[in-house]
């Protein structure tokens, strides 16, 4: 009865328990912090670190949106630095139990920033990379349109995303802001804690007016929070319009050296000296010295009246940026320093600050008593924030050979668009969990024929004003129901969507297997946020081609040469550079079937535009042979020809096979007979050494059957890559090796060329194999 009637009184009834929550929330999330650095053991003297001042100033916004405006429906990224305030709500809403408030940043506790797979409590979104978590939730819009329109489910709710204002100097936030898709996505919502400050100092020039304007132009709804009630009603007495020019045209340093004053400093400094001091002077004279101080802090971000009204005005038709200026460090004795950032309350600092907040700070975790008014109202927020737990569907199964041989000339790349057409033909349940996306690189990366057969989603039906020209080959329809998506030029929006898409087993129980295709030049580029994406559960495959020097003609700024070794040293990602066509066919269809499942993992695929011989892959007719070669090529490598007895052993990966080739029967007309090993995943085979050696558990047959023993001779090692890719399989055999690749910037040439700048060619092979070999 209680928790019914405390929601119908007047708001600022109600707005007193929310700052009873408001300063519990505070008292919770600094103590978390001083706990792990004053207060635990630290045998190694080590900083544990943390941020008090970060923290404090998103307590009043948190607090208004959690314990008022949020629904069970609705997904929030917070902010990296105020994780324990998302923490100590959690933990008030009965989401966290008491016993890792104290485990903050330590081993099996709470992450040092929210983490959707290693923290105990609720976390939509881990952040912690700048920018990439504020970004997070404009693709987990359009992930969630995407699963709601082809699925079904009514999956609906809001998208917020806490950021902090030093989060916008970053290039990702302005890539995402300003895709043309994003202006239909009235879901998304951003609170930007407006503190004027960033780690080192007071951000002396914020530009406010022209990051809205920029919000604007994008087509987001921008409100803007700068003074809170008190703040307000001073403004309307006389003088105050003086008052609120004073601080408008007040420098931010000079605003935060304000929030450093006593009552007496302050009355001496708010005034200035230009020609309305007096006038400013006289109406703060009607203040009593506890008014004044609190005036002066009064900030919209902090207010709860004016928090509730701007959250109770926003606009679902259209994204919406909250400009809610705050005071880091907000109710701390830290509070507006400039060096605030990631100092400590002393022991005595953190007593005055219990006292004044009503706690006991000898028995610190303690919950609201059983029948105050504030516990009634974490009680009920708790009922309404419920969510009924997810239940995954299996994702559908996916064949693992579509048993077609192909011939001719062929590339990887154009395999790829190939194997997908064959899956809607051959499994469509799994087909139709494929989503593409690619950065406006479609029809160069060979998913035309992909993109003809399933559409181009959008978020709403476009008029396709090209279906009756003749002359057009790519047929651009758009509409909900399409499975390829188009971003603009930005690897980074490209890697984050396919993150989001891949989360959606987790988030909705609705697998999808995503796939974003992007030059592989740029994969440098778009890797921190996949990075980060798998690190949050994010399971998709992101696809590199073209790729190295064999992209000869278009010179070095588009030829790859360390993208091997990233994907082989990437967490939570299996990485393949196939030879053939068959060999992309194997490596694709098992990816997918690693995606959208608790054990599943992302795959990187390397690819070539380099046009090769197919019939050189030699697949086995006979089923079983062939079946055997499908898992060797899944597992990472595969004999592609044996001698009888081998004076060398060259293992090449990718698009050089043929030049391997070529050097080994020139080798065995010169008397020096070689086996010739296909790599196709020079991650899978590490792994495999590593678990031979004991350092983790995998399998470690592959390495028996590639690089058997008996057969064990000098080792040259060639790929369109850096050479220390490969330079490992010595190991496996402890044999003589050397090891030739790509260690400098490439130049526009002819493959041969090129190829002979470099030492792939097969002469080059040749001479390092007969230098090994002695």
């Amino acid at each position: 009865m209680r928790a019914s009637t405390l929601t119908t009184r007047s708001p600022s009834v109600e707005y007193d328990v929310l700052r009873q929550i408001e300063d519990r929330v505070l008292w919770l999330s600094t103590a978390m912090v001083h706990h792990a650095n004053r207060v635990r053991p630290n045998p190694s003297g080590l900083k544990v670190g943390g941020h008090q001042a970060s923290s404090a100033s998103l307590v009043s916004i948190m607090s208004m949106l959690w314990f008022r405006h949020l629904r069970p429906q609705d997904r929030v990224s917070v902010k990296p630095h105020a994780s324990p305030v998302l923490h100590a709500i959690n933990y008030l809403l009965g989401e966290l139990d008491a016993s890792y408030l104290t485990r903050l940043r330590e081993f099996g506790g709470l992450e040092s920033y929210p983490s959707r797979m290693k923290d105990p409590d609720p976390v939509d979104y881990s952040t912690g990379s700048v920018g990439i978590g504020a970004t997070a939730p404009i693709w987990g819009a359009i992930a969630r349109r995407y699963v709601d329109g082809t699925f079904g489910g009514s999956h609906r709710g809001r998208q917020y995303s806490l950021v902090g204002d030093a989060e916008l100097d970053e290039g990702a936030v302005w890539e995402a802001i300003l895709d043309p898709s994003v202006s239909e996505l009235g879901e998304v919502v951003w609170v930007v804690d407006l503190n004027r400050q960033s780690l080192d100092r007071v951000v002396p020039h914020l530009a406010a007016d022209r990051l809205r304007g920029m919000f604007a132009s994008a087509g987001w709804q921008v409100l803007t929070l700068k003074y809170g009630g008190l703040l307000e009603e001073l403004f309307s007495q006389p003088g105050g319009g003086a008052l609120r020019a004073r601080i408008d045209a007040m420098p931010n340093p000079e605003y935060q050296r304000m929030l450093r004053c006593d009552a007496a400093q302050l009355r001496e400094r708010l005034p200035g000296d230009g020609p309305d001091a007096g006038t400013i002077a006289d109406l703060i004279t009607r203040l009593d010295d506890s008014a004044l101080l609190a005036a002066i802090r009064n900030l919209g971000g902090h207010d709860l009246g004016t928090l509730d009204r701007a959250f109770a005005s926003i606009d679902d038709a259209r994204p919406t940026v909250i400009f809610a200026y705050t005071i880091k460090g907000y109710g701390l004795a830290t509070e507006g320093h400039p060096q605030n950032h990631s100092s400590l309350l002393t022991n005595d600092q953190m007593r005055e600050l219990a006292e004044r907040l009503g706690v006991d700070p000898d028995d610190p975790w303690r919950r609201f008593p059983d029948g105050d008014d504030a516990a009634i109202q974490c009680a009920t927020v708790a009922d309404r924030l419920c969510r009924q737990p997810t239940s995954a569907r299996r994702p559908p199964a996916v064949p693992t050979d579509f048993r077609r041989t192909p011939s001719g000339t062929s590339t990887t790349q154009a395999a790829l668009g190939r194997a997908l057409l064959d899956l809607t033909r051959a499994a469509p349940e799994a087909a139709r969990r494929v989503v593409t996306v690619s950065p406006d690189v479609s029809s160069s990366t060979n998913l035309g024929g992909w993109v003809n057969k399933v559409g181009v989603w959008s978020v709403t039906e476009r008029h396709n004003w090209f279906a009756d020209d003749a002359e057009t080959i790519l047929h651009w329809r758009e509409s909900p129901a399409g499975q390829h998506i188009e971003l603009g030029i930005a690897e980074t929006n490209l890697v984050g969507l396919i993150g989001e898409l891949g989360t959606t087993w987790s988030r909705w129980g609705e697998p999808l297997f995503p796939i974003g295709v992007v030059y592989d030049p740029f994969v440098g580029r778009a890797l921190e946020p996949w990075s980060y994406g798998i690190y949050a559960g994010g399971q998709s495959i992101l696809v590199g081609t073209p790729s190295g020097v064999s992209l000869a003609p278009e010179g070095g700024a588009h030829q790859s040469i360390i993208t091997p070794s990233i994907g082989m040293e990437q967490p939570g990602c299996v990485a393949y550079e196939p030879a053939f066509a068959i060999d992309t066919e194997w490596v694709l269809l098992a990816g997918l079937a690693r995606l959208g499942r608790p054990d599943g993992c992302s795959v990187y695929l390397r690819l070539s535009t380099r046009p090769v011989d197919q019939t050189l892959a030699e697949v086995p007719a006979d089923p079983a042979a062939r079946e055997r070669r499908r898992r060797q090529v899944v597992a990472g490598a595969y004999p592609l020809q044996r001698t009888e007895s081998p004076k060398v052993t060259i293992a090449a990966m990718g698009a050089v096979v043929t030049e391997a080739l070529a050097a080994a029967d020139r080798l065995d007309r010169m008397g020096v007979p070689a086996d010739v090993v296909c790599v196709t995943s020079p991650d899978l085979l590490y792994r495999a050494l590593r678990a031979r050696q004991g350092h983790e558990r995998a399998e470690s047959w592959i390495l028996d059957q590639a690089f058997p023993a008996e057969r064990a001779a000098p080792l040259v090692t060639v790929l369109d890559g850096h050479p220390h890719t490969l330079a490992f399989l010595s190991a496996v055999n402890r044999v003589p090796i050397t090891s030739l690749g790509v260690t400098d910037f490439g130049r526009s040439g002819s493959i041969e060329d090129v190829y002979r700048h470099h030492r792939l060619d097969s002469g080059s092979i040749i001479q390092a194999a007969l230098d090994v070999a002695g």
